[in-house]
């Protein structure tokens, strides 16, 4: 299959983001989530999510036993157990890849006609020092990036994952990714974080992913 440009027109603009945080001693409660409409029934997008085939097509390839129990890993990333799945609706996983397991829940919704919603909600305790350097941007930036290749995926049809195409490298990419590093911190900031602190995080997750 012929693969096509990546384009982000809007993309930012139709992703919402919340942050939840909530500090005990050393650690931080924290959840992150990130949702996006698109234009393709329920049953597609949970196929997307959920086929090791769809995956490799948009996000990378996975490997291991996808099923309720079994384990997982993706190439080059995060690994981990399948706790629950509710097909054609919502799965839970543990995270593992630096640190403590953390947890990822992913929802699938029905939203009339040709359109369905998908949820991430990425939630752990983490280093409070590692909060409070990065904030939500460290884990919220990649999530941007896996919904822009779904995006990518679902309106071209393309077998390549976004970041693959070496898009993410480009002056259009560049840009997307110091804008979403400003929105998890909008997001910081209305969760009750400083500003100046949310920005001073920002501003070293932008560095952190532009390889600054």
């Amino acid at each position: 299959m012929t693969d096509h440009p990546v384009r982000t027109d809007g993309q930012l603009d139709a992703v919402s983001r919340a942050v939840t945080a909530s500090r005990d001693g050393d650690t931080v409660d924290t959840v992150a989530t990130i949702s996006q409409s698109y234009g393709t029934d329920a049953d597609d997008l949970w196929d997307a999510c959920t086929t090791g085939e769809r995956l490799a097509r948009w996000f990378g390839p996975v490997s291991g036993d996808l099923r309720l129990g079994g384990e997982y890993q993706i190439e080059g990333n995060a690994h981990g157990t399948i706790t629950s799945c509710t097909p054609p609706r919502t799965f839970t996983v543990t995270w593992e890849m630096y640190g403590p397991p953390t947890i990822l829940t992913v929802t699938v919704e029905p939203e009339g006609g040709d359109r369905a919603r998908l949820t991430l909600e990425h939630s752990g305790s983490l280093d409070a020092g590692l909060w409070d350097q990065f904030g939500p941007g460290a884990v919220g930036i990649g999530w941007d990036l896996g919904l822009v290749g779904l995006a990518h995926h679902l309106a071209t049809g393309s077998d390549t994952p976004a970041e693959a195409t070496g898009w993410s490298g480009t002056e259009s990419g560049q840009e997307f990714l110091r804008d979403s590093s400003r929105r998890w911190a909008d997001a910081a900031v209305a969760a009750g974080t400083p500003e100046a602190a949310a920005r001073a995080a920002q501003e070293r997750t932008t560095a952190m992913f532009l390889g600054g």
